[in-house]
């Protein structure tokens, strides 16, 4: 049952819309007025909506609180030791944790104990944070569905894979939760359930102990509250466990950049148009149609040969991604269906059973392919400061689907950094905005991408 004061958001409307935050409580923890315990049982508090939403699969309330009480005494004496410091934030559970289960959605690895945190959770404890639990996601990051809900209407999807962190933070039990893609696993469910999510340029955060599918376009991601929380938290994350190896961390201020008008964006419709309804692509025509009005030129491929010419050059972007996962992940999910296939989910048996293996050719050509696009893609700079699109064909739809990640795909191929801003809303649900900035240029994004939320 939900207490009487604890309820579930709504109605959404991208203007009113509030989450829980944590950087701009900091102040409050260091001038004593809160503590990070007092903050985090407001959290616990929230977890009365848990029934409905489904957002977790294991809680560490004793720990978080353990936790929570040595930040508030590192706080009294003057000893915080990160900005991170106190901060509650729930981890997708394809991310290892020892002192929690790290089940991967799937009965193979029902009560599994890492024997060792993953880089970005040690690093996070290093820096005071804590796991307050682990959140939902599809069988190893990809489906079937799990049991949450969009916290905005119980009867439609949170999105996927990430819907456990998206719930979390939209029904503000949390301030932030992460998130993980290989084609739109962050950006969809923070689209779907209205929410900031971060997806920093590719390789910028160290993924040991994080579910292996597809490295070379598998990101981590954050979901929060607000842009603040989402940058402040994915930056740091980055330059202190570092990037994938021979790859470096973000470029960037350890807060928020200042909010920079961009000069001109680029409206990409990708695959995923032809697929949403009519009202979302007003929304997003109408909301372009604005930044026009505040003397932002906008390009897309009716007025701009290269736009148009990338428009071409992404337009069998699903099969490119269908390509690179389908080799690089054979291990692995062949190995489950060889030795644990009575114990996958049947969605998850059948697919893998009746997918055509990938060849070593048609992967080669996919690889260059890949290389040749992030190109491609780079070359846009010279006309634009970012691209913007759906983050999914419409809002969150009615069932437990996990909705489809066309949108996605583009964004994770070229490797560049993007974000989702909860700035519209369709058939009453919320509607995000795609937001795509240039490969090691995520400062550069946010800035832009916190005017457009500021202003536009």
């Amino acid at each position: 049952m939900t207490s009487s004061n604890v309820t579930l958001p709504g109605p959404y409307d991208p203007h009113t819309a509030a989450f829980l935050t944590f950087h701009d409580q900091r102040q409050r923890f260091l001038s004593g007025e809160d503590t990070p315990r007092a903050y985090l049982e407001r959290c616990i508090e929230r977890l009365a909506l848990e029934d409905q939403i489904k957002a977790f699969v294991h809680l560490d309330l004793e720990g978080a609180r353990a936790a929570a009480d040595a930040s508030t005494e590192r706080f009294r004496k003057g000893e915080v030791l990160s900005v991170l410091d106190g901060l509650p934030i729930g981890m997708k559970d394809v991310v290892e944790t020892e002192d929690l289960p790290t089940e991967f959605g799937s009965e193979i690895f029902n009560g599994w104990m890492a024997p060792m945190d993953a880089a970005i959770v040690y690093w996070l404890k290093k820096s005071g944070a804590y796991v307050f639990g682990k959140t939902v996601t599809t069988e190893f990051a990809a489906d079937p569905p799990g049991p949450t809900r969009n916290p905005w209407d119980l009867n439609r999807t949170p999105g996927g894979s990430s819907s456990g962190s998206a719930a979390a933070v939209a029904a503000r039990i949390l301030p932030a939760a992460t998130g993980t893609q290989v084609r739109g696993s962050v950006l969809r469910p923070a689209a779907y359930c209205g929410v900031y999510a971060v997806k920093p340029s590719l390789g910028t955060i160290n993924l040991e102990g994080v579910s292996p599918i597809s490295r070379s376009i598998n990101h981590l991601g954050i979901l929060a509250g607000s842009l603040a929380d989402a940058w402040i938290i994915t930056r740091h994350l980055s330059v202190t466990a570092g990037g994938e190896p021979g790859q470096l961390p973000i470029d960037g201020p350890a807060d928020l950049p200042g909010a920079q008008k961009p000069v001109t964006v680029i409206r990409l419709e990708t695959p995923g148009w032809g697929q949403a309804p009519d009202s979302s692509k007003t929304e997003l025509i109408d909301w372009t149609e604005r930044l026009v009005n505040t003397s932002i030129i906008v390009l897309d491929k009716s007025n701009s040969e290269p736009v148009a010419a990338f428009e071409d050059a992404i337009s069998t972007i699903v099969q490119l991604s269908n390509t690179l996962r389908g080799w690089e992940n054979r291990y692995p999910s062949y190995h489950y269906l060889d030795y644990n296939a009575d114990k996958l989910r049947p969605t998850t048996r059948e697919r893998l059973e009746k997918t055509p293996q990938v060849t070593l050719e048609e992967y080669k050509e996919a690889h260059a392919a890949c290389l040749a696009l992030r190109e491609r893609y780079a070359a846009l700079q010279d006309i634009a400061q970012v691209c913007v699109t759906l983050n999914a064909p419409g809002s969150a739809p009615e069932g437990m689907g996990t909705g489809d990640p066309v949108f996605g795909d583009a964004n994770s191929v070229i490797g560049a950094p993007a974000l989702n801003l909860p700035l519209l809303a369709d058939d009453g649900m919320p509607l995000g905005v795609q937001v795509t900035g240039f490969y090691r240029q995520d400062a550069d994004l946010l800035a832009v991408g916190r005017w457009l939320a500021e202003n536009a």
